[in-house]
């Protein structure tokens, strides 16, 4: 590593203050936070999220596909109907001040040191989903560094190419260890904060120690009908707050 740090990982916000809140709590003192895109859609606090996140003292920021299409980057036409019902109000919902933040937003991948890049959904493509072994050996090999950190699914998920491809896990639980010693790359994403979708409802996040070789995913329960009760007073579609107590 360039330097030795506890990285705060965090990925698929979805304006759920909620749970960043607590997310941002529970990680206790971190040297820098890496944000994963999509801090936008689906949720009710689209301006708060994003003025924490500005917020935040040391943060490493790349942009979701939500993000591209609230700001009018990208259409929302590859979109289901709760997505573009969410991202249009979402569109109406961004401050000036929000909406240009969010259309500043680089694209991924990211080097964050010489060990460590970001990226939103795939380090080919940031808009490509990568759910199994097939996806996760192309990533892998498109990798420029020996951890990727990816979002975009909001489902926890963990790979290491050394001279063939493992998966580590699934990781699931309270907290999840991984030890990132020996040759090989990895692949790792840490979950949603905001819109969990493993069947889980606790927002997931990451820690990332970079002097012990270690990222933990975690879980942390957050108060869940607060932003349920915030969706459906903005007018939203009420599955999308019912959804959040199913993690799907």
């Amino acid at each position: 590593m360039d330097r030795l740090l506890r990285y705060l990982v965090l990925s698929d916000i979805h304006a759920n203050l909620e749970a960043l809140d607590t997310v941002l709590d529970a990680a206790g003192a971190v040297d820098h936070v890496l944000a994963l895109g999509d801090f936008i859609g689906y949720g009710a606090d689209p301006n708060a999220v994003i003025a924490r996140i500005r917020a935040l003292p040391a943060v490493t920021v790349i942009r979701g596909n939500h993000d591209k299409v609230g700001v009018g980057l990208e259409s929302s036409e590859g979109f289901n109907y709760l997505a573009r019902h969410a991202i249009a109000w979402t569109a109406s919902a961004l401050s000036t001040e929000s909406r240009d933040w969010v259309a500043a937003l680089p694209q991924g991948p990211l080097g964050v040191s010489a060990e460590v890049e970001i990226c939103h959904g795939a380090p080919f493509d940031e808009d490509v989903y990568v759910f199994d072994d097939l996806d996760a050996m192309r990533a892998l090999r498109a990798s420029s560094h020996p951890l990727c950190l990816f979002g975009h699914t909001h489902v926890p998920t963990a790979f290491r190419l050394e001279t063939s491809l493992r998966v580590i896990g699934p990781p699931r639980g309270e907290r999840f260890t991984i030890k990132l010693d020996g040759p090989g790359k990895y692949l790792v994403n840490c979950g949603a904060v905001g819109q969990p979708r493993d069947g889980d409802p606790r927002a997931a996040f990451g820690l990332l120690d970079t002097d012990a070789h270690v990222l933990e995913i975690r879980r942390v329960a957050y108060n869940v009908a607060a932003a349920q009760a915030k969706i459906i007073a903005a007018g939203l579609p009420e599955v999308l707050g019912q959804r959040l107590a199913a993690g799907r």
